[in-house]
């Protein structure tokens, strides 16, 4: 499980909010998300029972999670073709939880329990790690693992279950 690690004034923004839309079936998905494969990208999150919930991209993914702690959490794109509804695009990418790779089975359970046909992985995966040294979040880019605020080396593993 993920716990929310972004800035607290979102958290309390978000606070008290209806959380995304629960997808359990395809069907859920019909007269909500567009139906051409040009869509716009969704924020999800895969919450504590392992249900997908989606809520509109500038959605903050806290505010779709209803402030929960999830087991995963990014950005999904939605099409459909003649055999139905699939997922074309999948990430981690989320600087409010920052799920480490491994989130991978949790996304791909929700989706498989919901009926959509999915890639074999993350589309695109973010690797985050917190500073040890100066608390700064960290996207490691082309396997450079140097804070990109103070310098200081990141740990290998995902950090951020380890508090600030």
């Amino acid at each position: 499980m993920y716990e929310y690690v972004g800035p607290l004034d979102v958290r309390l923004a978000a606070a008290g909010g209806p959380g995304g839309v629960y997808i359990r079936s395809a069907a859920d998905l019909d007269g909500w998300a567009a139906s051409d494969g040009d869509a716009e990208p969704f924020t999800y999150v895969v919450d504590a029972a392992g249900t997908l919930r989606l809520a509109h991209r500038r959605s903050e993914h806290v505010a779709c999670a209803g402030g929960a702690a999830v087991r995963a959490a990014g950005e999904i794109t939605l099409g459909r073709d003649g055999r139905g509804w699939l997922v074309s695009e999948v990430s981690n990418q989320s600087t409010g939880y920052c799920p480490d790779v491994t989130s991978w089975p949790a996304v791909a359970s929700a989706l498989d329990r919901a009926g959509l046909r999915r890639p074999d992985g993350f589309t695109a995966a973010f690797v985050f790690r917190r500073c040890p040294s100066c608390g700064g979040t960290n996207i490691v880019k082309d396997g450079d693992y140097t804070c990109a605020v103070c310098g200081t080396d990141l740990p290998r593993h995902w950090n951020f279950s380890q508090q600030r």
